[in-house]
């Protein structure tokens, strides 16, 4: 009689769903996801924001890490395309191959910029053919990724369907909240002190979002460490106009960055790689990009 008791009650109390496992590439993307999931997910970064994404190491434990996965989040148009690929394949995980339920490209909700026109060969550097993959520093981006993710959740995990599309929606909406009270905060620079120049082309769609003018690389072509000539050629640039900042992520190398503002007289903005997931939310994170800049920026 006691044993048919505890059927009985394990019946009328089922046990708790386990969490869904999300992967995401990189941090700001698991950020998100974790913003939308809260409690209902449990989100693992392949990657941490000191690493360029380009070239992330394809150690083993990350085949185990996406075996485990529910749910894969990448970034696409080609940035992981020197590591992820193998091991999506290794991990022998159908939920997460592409074209599966769990696969989910989050280029395909942005708006592109620098796609290239024309034919495009190795001597352009490393180019992308898909357009600029660097959409993540811009909030617009992300709250379309964030409706994007919140609908595969909710695709998913169609229990929690409601709670996921609200968070995402709610999450867009202080993002693009965000996105035009700090544009309309850079709109209040002088004209000369919203110009900068860049490391790599990896801050396209920040200087969109802010309305600032990017008026060099220190890379003569993505991807290609710079040279003499061309540094030569950026630092004339920076004296004649002025230029107040060199911006660039932190796991770009810094040595030519130094000496170059201290030629023309600018300053150096050493920004975050990405969200410091797990202990910040991408919203906080975009708003950190934000604040750096616009300091280096002010007079």
């Amino acid at each position: 009689m006691k044993k048919l008791m505890w059927i009985l009650m394990f019946l009328a109390f089922p046990a708790h769903a386990a969490p869904l496992h999300v992967v995401a590439t990189l941090p700001s993307l698991a950020a998100i996801a974790q913003d939308i999931g809260g409690p209902l997910v449990q989100v693992e970064a392949l990657t941490s924001p000191r690493q360029d994404p380009h070239y992330a190491d394809a150690k083993p434990n990350l085949i185990v890490t996406l075996n485990r996965a529910d749910v894969l989040i990448l970034n696409g148009l080609e940035l992981e395309v020197g590591w992820l690929p193998p091991l999506i394949l290794q991990s022998r995980n159908g939920k997460i191959q592409k074209g599966a339920l769990g696969y989910l490209d989050a280029a395909q909700f942005v708006h592109l910029l620098g796609v290239p026109k024309g034919a495009i060969d190795r001597a352009m550097g490393d180019v992308h053919p898909g357009g600029n993959p660097h959409f993540l520093s811009d909030p617009r981006a992300g709250a379309r990724i964030a409706v994007g993710v919140g609908g595969l959740l909710a695709r998913v995990d169609p229990s929690h369907a409601t709670q996921y599309q609200q968070n995402a929606a709610n999450l867009a909406q202080q993002l693009d909240a965000l996105a035009k009270a700090e544009t309309a905060r850079f709109a209040q620079l002088p004209a000369n002190r919203r110009n900068l120049v860049v490391y790599h082309d990896s801050l396209t769609y920040l200087v969109d979002w802010l309305g600032l003018r990017q008026t060099a690389t220190l890379e003569p072509r993505p991807g290609i460490a710079p040279n003499p000539q061309h540094v030569a050629e950026v630092l004339q640039a920076m004296k004649t106009a002025a230029i107040p900042v060199i911006a660039q992520e932190e796991f770009y190398p810094q040595n030519t960055a130094k000496t170059l503002t201290q030629l023309a007289h600018a300053k150096l903005v050493v920004l975050p790689g990405g969200a410091r997931f797990p202990a910040e939310s991408y919203l906080a994170h975009i708003k950190s990009l934000a604040d750096g800049l616009y300091d280096g920026l002010k007079p």
